[in-house]
């Protein structure tokens, strides 16, 4: 059972310095979920079966997007630690594995809902240097540079070490020292898969314009190949300090003294103030009931729990279920609920710490009602016609994880370092990337920012304030209190979108957890004012329809999202899978 207060150490036996090979975890490729009763909601030709199994396990399960770190995490539970053990050792194990977007040098959010149906959220965002200032990103005509999105100045003081030692002081159980020592077993040489080599490959040219990043990510001038043995020296002693010291391994020391070398070589902004005086924060989740159902989400600075909860909100008064999936009906409602809760989640959310919110109003039933009592079934509104409502009486690189432990704690985490691979910038020395998180906040109020989201003024940058995101790490109960499904996504502006449709397909369509993963994906974000769809994503007769409607639509040149979720099933057994949009594994026994 997790304990929360203190440190327990517990008296789990000590885990190895290098993982073994874990032939024993039982991945059961199992027919644990029937195909859509009308398997032609998929469009022809979608890359993704309505038919592929989850994998099946009887207690416990881990699923991320690297087999690697999956693993990691289950050894953790296999042997007796809990979800938050599994969550941290897999989160470090990711830094080492998935460079793109697990990190030391980014942050993100955890959502913790125990097996006494209590349920924590953890802020561990990036925040402004104190050296930040609201037009640091705009030149002497008032013009946007590049400087948030690529290089130090982009970079945000990293929260993710802080975030992940808070999460064990809390509720860890086991030693802190043997969470670390999988991730430094895989620093020192790990078997590339080809996910990682291909992405690696793609990013070569612009990491080999940061002599640090081209060293450590570039060995010999290139990327490695498939099947070669990866090795991160630096890497290694950095996680080293982080076990043997904790935070002060990071935020104090030599590692903070190689990052604060690293920002003045390269015009960065972040001081050994900013590192050392670096808190993670507990807040109240956002709850939201849903069909019956109850959805935990994450609060501001995150702005995806009550985004989320707005768009249920709308939904509520509309049966999707009744308009059939993706039929022209069912997307057009689907996107107008959307455009509204984008309007004003680009309006009012920002850091609770900096501005007044007006939360409880936002994520209530009324407002929704209110907000929604426009939405015609005939026609799209326009974005240029829908502000943000009257709220105040006077507001990409990412991977996700989520854990189920046999006590039935579950843990949903979500690190990013925004876009891929982040700022570009490796800190020499460490061996960890740097976030370009600076890119969350309004460079200038009224232009789009790395997602294309239009936000507004309270979200401008402020010394020490975290940046808005879009990451909506999720639990969700059943209408009898019991834990059901735990889920997220990376995405940038999408992940909203996608968590809401992966647990709408479930709740209201009656998915299995792969057919309700794998299904196209919507989106939509108030500007620019379209229909985003994943390619191929939705039958031509209906995109026809939707333009007919008044939707301007855009066909992805890519996918769309990449969940990594866990279902309870009605015997109780769990259901893990991870989104085949970029792979991963999930695992359990």
């Amino acid at each position: 059972m997790i304990r929360d207060g203190g440190n327990p150490r517990g008296g789990h036996a000590p885990l190895p310095g290098r993982l073994r090979a874990i032939g024993a975890v039982v991945l059961l490729a199992t027919a644990a979920c029937e195909p859509l009763a009308d398997a032609s909601a998929y469009p022809a030709g979608w890359p993704f079966s309505p038919r592929t199994p989850a994998v099946d396990a009887d207690s416990a399960m881990v699923a991320t997007v690297d087999a690697h770190a999956t693993r990691v995490g289950v050894e953790v539970l296999r042997r007796g630690g809990n979800a938050v053990d599994a969550a941290v050792a897999t989160a470090f194990a990711l830094a080492v594995v998935n460079p793109e977007a697990g990190n030391l040098g980014g942050g993100g959010f955890m959502v913790i809902r125990l097996a006494d149906g209590s349920s924590h959220a953890l802020d561990f965002r990036e925040r402004a240097p104190l050296a930040a200032t609201r037009d640091m990103y705009l030149d002497e005509r008032g013009e946007l540079t590049n400087a948030s999105r690529r290089g130090h100045l982009a970079a945000g003081v990293p929260g993710t070490v802080m975030g992940l030692w808070e999460a064990h002081q809390r509720f860890g159980t086991v030693g802190w020292a043997e969470l670390l020592a999988p991730a430094i077993g895989l620093a020192g040489g790990f078997t590339v898969e080809s996910g990682l080599a291909r992405s690696l490959g793609r990013a070569a040219e612009s990491l080999s314009r940061y002599p640090a990043s081209r060293e450590a990510f570039l060995p010999g001038g290139e990327p490695p190949a498939e099947g070669e043995i990866f090795r991160q020296p630096d890497l290694m002693r950095a996680l080293a300090r982080i076990r043997s010291r904790g935070p002060d391994g990071f935020y104090r020391g030599e590692t903070a003294r190689l990052i604060v070398r690293e920002m003045r070589r390269g015009g960065g902004i972040i001081t050994a103030e900013d590192l050392a005086s670096y808190t993670a924060r507990w807040r109240e989740p956002v709850r939201v009931n849903y069909r019956g159902y109850t959805f935990h989400s994450m609060p501001p600075p995150s702005s995806g729990g009550a985004t989320l909860a707005l768009i249920s909100n709308i939904l509520e008064d509309h049966e999707l279920s009744r308009l059939g999936f993706h039929s022209a009906a069912g997307v057009h409602v689907l996107a107008e609920a959307l455009r509204r809760a984008y309007a004003d989640r680009n309006e009012y959310l920002a850091d609770p710490d900096y501005v007044e919110l007006p939360l409880e109003r936002f994520v209530s039933e009324a407002y929704a009602s209110e907000r929604g009592a426009d939405i015609s079934p005939f026609a799209a509104t326009p974005s240029s016609r829908v502000g943000p409502g009257a709220l105040l009486t006077e507001g990409t690189e990412t991977t996700h994880l989520s854990v189920v432990d046999p006590e039935g704690n579950a843990v949903a985490l979500t690190t990013t370092i925004n876009s891929l691979y982040g700022s570009r910038v490796t800190v020499e020395g460490a061996g960890f990337l740097l976030n370009n998180e600076m890119d969350d906040f309004t460079a200038r109020p009224g232009s789009p920012n790395l997602y294309g989201l239009v936000q507004g003024e309270r979200n401008a940058i402020e010394p020490g304030k975290r940046m808005l995101s879009a990451m909506t790490p999720t639990v969700v109960e059943d209408p009898e209190g019991n834990l059901l499904m735990v889920v997220g996504s990376p995405g940038g502006s999408t992940i909203i979108t996608t968590v809401f449709q992966v647990i709408s397909n479930v709740l209201d369509f009656g998915m299995s957890l792969p057919q309700a993963v794998n299904a196209p994906r919507v989106h939509h974000q108030h500007l620019p004012d379209r229909i985003q769809f994943e390619r191929g994503g939705l039958p031509p007769a209906v995109v026809d329809s939707l333009r007919a409607m008044g939707h301007e639509m855009d066909e992805r040149r890519g996918t769309s999202g990449d969940v990594k979720a866990i279902l309870v099933l009605p015997e109780g057994s769990l259901a893990g899978y991870a989104d085949p949009r970029r792979g991963g594994l999930a695992a359990g026994f």
